[in-house]
């Protein structure tokens, strides 16, 4: 097809929002795509970020979070809650964690709100 232009886009160019710019391997939210930097980069360049896969991320402190758990993406605090009001949805929780974790690894998907 000579229209597709990414036959599997799990990795997309995304401008970084943030002062002070992105580490590789943090998240970052940019409209209503969520990735992880693949390299660091400076506020307003673009970054290659996967948008797919399994990857450990900040959560809230002394939030513990269950298996299969929906997690969202605090964008103020950059860093993973299961609150959802303000926030944006990201993924699933593959691994329990718990509240004295640093971090938690998290399974990217959007998911139905209603779970269906």
């Amino acid at each position: 097809m000579r229209n597709c232009l990414r036959p599997d886009a799990r990795a997309i160019p995304m401008v970084v929002p943030y002062a002070g710019g992105i580490l590789s391997g943090q998240g970052l939210l940019v409209g209503a795509f969520f990735g992880v930097a693949a390299s660091d980069a400076d506020q307003n360049a673009t970054v290659e970020c996967e948008t797919r896969g399994e990857f450990e991320l900040p959560k809230e402190p002394a939030l513990a979070i269950t298996q299969g758990a929906r997690v969202f993406w605090d964008d103020t605090n950059r860093r993973i809650t299961t609150t959802a009001t303000g926030n944006f949805q990201v993924g699933l929780c593959t691994v329990a964690a718990l509240a004295a974790d640093a971090t938690v690894r998290v399974m990217l998907a959007r998911v139905p709100a209603s779970g269906a």
